[in-house]
């Protein structure tokens, strides 16, 4: 056995992970549980983000829809791809 592991596997770090969902719908949580979902614009390396198509959710349910919106990175807990598609 290899210590490589699997063959063909490749290591993914979260940068790659962020650079491909550019462009995608994404879930944005931040430390206060408010969620906004969107499509990734951008972001740089202190986790700032821009977002295009955002809509904000507390406790699940849709409270405001913005255009664009711009979130400061030490607000974020996590960024998620949305399973869903977006309407347009």
């Amino acid at each position: 056995m290899s210590a490589g592991g699997e063959k063909g596997s490749a290591t993914k770090t979260p940068a790659d992970f962020l650079k491909s969902i550019r462009g995608r719908p994404v879930v944005v949580k931040l430390n206060s549980g408010v969620d906004y979902r969107g499509i990734l614009a951008c972001l740089d390396g202190y986790m700032n983000i821009a977002m295009e198509q955002t809509e904000e959710y507390v406790n699940g349910q849709l409270k405001n829809k913005y255009g664009d919106a711009f979130i400061r990175g030490n607000n974020v807990l996590y960024i998620s791809t949305s399973k869903t598609t977006l309407p347009e």
